[in-house]
């Protein structure tokens, strides 16, 4: 059991240097980056329904849930992705690969406790922009990566045989890096078609944002019996708003290159000497319902409200942005033929389904930014345990090609384990 328990903390420990780019989307330019969705595969299978009570799979996104765990549950899991990237001018595709939790659930008869370590948000961006101003063309390259994590502990408390409370806190981490590199051409043609001939310098602006922040999250669960098999069960979570800092650095420079290709610095950078900022993040209210036999079927819908409005970005001197409240609408369940068959493994596999829509809460250029998906996954157990190798697939749209802005088609595999065994027994023999 020791044993056990040290490589958990090791794996938590190698995670917080583990450096990712955990997104491809221009849409990370704005706030805190994109903001990752914050479950396990099972529950992102279900488009991301967190009201699922469950006595083997840990589920991180209501606390209150930790007091049904029966079983040590060690849950981790990684996702690639494809995502298109589309404009009304051309088309691009990018790719990435990164891992989503790091999670240990602990049952102590009444009680139980949750802790792990999960990416919040990730910069991730490489977009060419040109404009041209009389007899002068800028072509900038922005460029940005970065992410902000989160360690989390909690815990969950059965009230009664029905009803559940939880409650976590979390420590928000990490550090975005941004830059802008500006190339200069003057148009030398004296009629005709234009010449543009590059300037001998560019400037590069480089911007550093390191940040830390706790909040909280507070949650019910609540499960009763409604006809025979049949259960009904409800969930809601509420996060209050709280303050992420960041201290912040700019670098100024010179730079040399042909097309954005071989830049190399000139000399040495220029320290600018820029405010740190604060930055609200939003409260949040989550409320889920649903119904059904939890060794065979469920079925349930949630609506996530968000207080967006009061949300900022890392700089304050990023434009065209605004930001609204943020609604999230999720239906989504499962299906198991037979949990208890032995003539058929796919019989005691779990088929699981979802669909979301939301409103991200995000404004640019007058036009919000929108997200849709579909979502199916599969819990496939391990013989002669109570664990499972957990798939999940999603496909969505994200954003709008109006106003000169990104619509992003995106493919989501994930693949996660669900490892449970009973880590505090009394032994019966020395």
């Amino acid at each position: 059991m020791i044993k056990k328990i040290i490589v958990s903390i090791c794996l938590l420990l190698s995670l917080v240097s583990f450096a990712q780019q955990g997104t491809s989307s221009p849409y990370s330019f704005y706030g805190i980056g994109d903001v990752r969705f914050r479950g396990t595969i099972e529950n992102r299978s279900m488009a991301g329904m967190g009201a699922v009570p469950d006595s083997i799979h840990l589920n991180i996104q209501n606390p209150a849930m930790y007091s049904n765990l029966k079983l040590t549950n060690f849950s981790i899991g990684g996702t690639f992705a494809a995502t298109k990237l589309i404009t009304n001018e051309q088309n691009e595709k990018a790719q990435r690969t990164t891992l989503d939790y790091l999670a240990v659930g602990l049952p102590l008869k009444k009680f139980g406790i949750g802790f792990g370590l999960i990416p919040y948000s990730s910069v991730g961006y490489n977009i060419q922009s040109s404009t041209i101003d009389n007899t002068i063309q800028t072509i900038n390259y922005y460029k940005g990566n970065g992410s902000l994590n989160k360690v989390f502990v909690g815990l969950g408390f059965q009230i009664s045989k029905k009803l559940s409370f939880g409650v976590d806190a979390q420590y928000n981490f990490g550090k975005i890096t941004t830059s802008n590199i500006a190339l200069r051409y003057v148009n030398v043609a004296t009629n005709g078609t234009p010449i543009y001939e590059q300037v001998q310098y560019g400037s590069i602006e480089a911007n550093t944002s390191s940040a830390s922040g706790i909040n909280f999250n507070t949650g019910l669960s609540f499960k009763s019996k409604f006809h025979k098999d049949i259960s009904i069960f409800s969930s809601v979570t509420y996060s209050p708003e709280a303050t992420l800092k960041f201290n912040n650095t700019r670098n100024i420079g010179l730079v040399q290159g042909a097309n954005g290709i071989n830049i190399v610095g000139v000399g040495e950078p220029t320290v600018i000497d820029v405010p740190n900022t604060k930055i609200k993040l939003p409260s949040k209210f989550t409320i889920g319902i649903g119904i059904g036999d939890t060794k065979k079927w469920i079925i349930g819908s949630e609506v996530t409200f968000q207080n967006n409005s009061n949300f900022g970005n890392r700089f304050n001197d990023i434009t065209n942005v605004s930001y609204e409240n943020a609604t999230r609408y999720t239906l989504g369940g499962y299906y198991i033929p037979n949990f208890k068959s032995f003539s058929s493994y796919y019989k005691r596999v779990v088929y699981r389904g979802g669909f979301r829509y939301e409103n991200t809460g995000l404004v640019i250029e007058n036009k919000s930014i929108q997200d849709a998906a579909l979502t199916l996954g599969l819990g496939m157990p391990l013989r002669g345990t109570f664990s499972n190798l957990n798939i999940g697939f999603e496909v969505g749209n994200r954003g709008t090609k109006a106003s000169g802005l990104v619509r992003e088609h995106y493919m989501n595999f994930s693949i996660g384990l669900s490892l449970n065994d009973k880590w505090f027994q009394k032994r019966k023999f020395n």
